[in-house]
């Protein structure tokens, strides 16, 4: 991808433009060499398991973390240059809690204000403004400390637009939230995209969370893009049907053999499961089932269900996100106890 080189003004029809971004903590490549552009207005979706980098590009690209090599521009301006010209640019909404519990709402809102240098009038008509968007109106007065989880969260999304930025990030926004206050969050981000046009780059390790969210899903992996397309063809790519079939003693040779079938367009094996995508899978499930038998082995459960997010992923790495995340997790643990001992 060729990165226009633009005036510090920032003029594009593109909100971000990422080239070959690369971030290295010693030995550990973070993030490899990703390359993408957001047009203004889009939702962007950063789908993958913790740690997969998706944090690591938001970082930089709200000039927080110093990129290893590569170059970025966010609402026209180079992350490196011009990183001024960035931060008044974006909002962003970190993965932890950053607000004062100790404040009312508006006072949390006022103080970001102030910070961003309103003047009195505009920042009473904005904290007024981006309540109403988030319907705090009423809770204004009430100290944060006294929030539900995902009223902080509408609050910290208000508090990152108070100052009308052509660029949301947000990372992990419904982390830790149930499921119905994670949906509700859903409905304002959607509001917010459409009512004011800001660009929004989510981060999310959620597929439901991408799917019903985001117009492109760029997929992560060990900091690497491994696919990227809006989350309709990512799954059309797995063609038709995805039947799971769950063993009581692993997956023998049934995996090689159901490869064979002519029908059969992708099969992979994880955890004591086959996963095989094909058309029409109901009416192919009694001959795997007959496969399987002749192989003797138990199948124990079947599952029918359209291509999902997860099953793109498991398509392009060869194990799901949740397999990805426990590994990924074992490996921190194991680097921690090392570091112990040398202590």
């Amino acid at each position: 991808m060729n990165i226009r080189r633009e005036a510090e003004s920032g003029s594009s029809s593109d909100a971000i433009r990422v080239e070959s971004l690369t971030k290295t903590f010693g030995e550990m490549r973070a993030v490899d060499g990703v390359s993408f552009s957001v047009p203004s207005g889009e939702i962007y979706g950063l789908l993958g398991p913790n740690g997969a980098g998706k944090t690591t590009i938001i970082n930089m690209l709200s000039t927080l973390l110093k990129p290893t090599s590569g170059r970025a521009e966010v609402a026209g301006y180079d992350v490196g240059r011009h990183r001024d010209s960035v931060r008044r640019s974006i909002g962003i909404v970190f993965q932890e809690p950053a607000l004062d519990g100790k404040l009312t709402g508006r006072e949390n809102l006022e103080f970001h204000a102030m910070m961003y240098g309103l003047d009195r009038e505009t920042r009473r008509r904005k904290i007024d403004e981006v309540l109403s968007l988030v319907d705090l109106s009423d809770k204004a007065k009430v100290l944060v400390e006294n929030y539900s989880g995902g009223m902080k969260r509408r609050l910290e999304i208000a508090r990152g637009l108070i100052h009308r930025p052509r660029v949301l990030f947000l990372d992990e926004p419904t982390l830790g939230l149930d499921t119905q206050t994670r949906r509700r969050i859903w409905d304002y981000i959607r509001m917010l995209n459409r009512d004011t046009g800001v660009t929004i780059i989510l981060t999310t390790h959620y597929m439901e969370e991408a799917d019903a969210l985001c117009r492109r899903v760029a997929i992560m992996d060990r900091g690497r893009f491994v696919a990227l397309d809006t989350p309709a063809r990512l799954k059309d790519m797995m063609g038709g049907d995805v039947v799971s079939l769950e063993f009581e003693t692993g997956t023998g040779e049934m995996l090689e053999e159901a490869s064979k079938l002519p029908w059969v367009k992708t099969a992979q094996a994880h955890d004591g499961c086959l996963s095989l995508t094909m058309e029409k899978g109901e009416r192919r499930i009694p001959q795997l089932i007959a496969l399987a038998q002749g192989k003797r082995l138990v199948v124990s459960c079947v599952h029918l269900r359209k291509p999902s997010l997860e099953d793109v992923f498991l398509h392009f790495t060869g194990r799901t996100i949740r397999d990805q995340e426990a590994s990924l997790a074992e490996k921190y643990q194991v680097g921690h106890r090392r570091r112990g001992m040398r202590r």
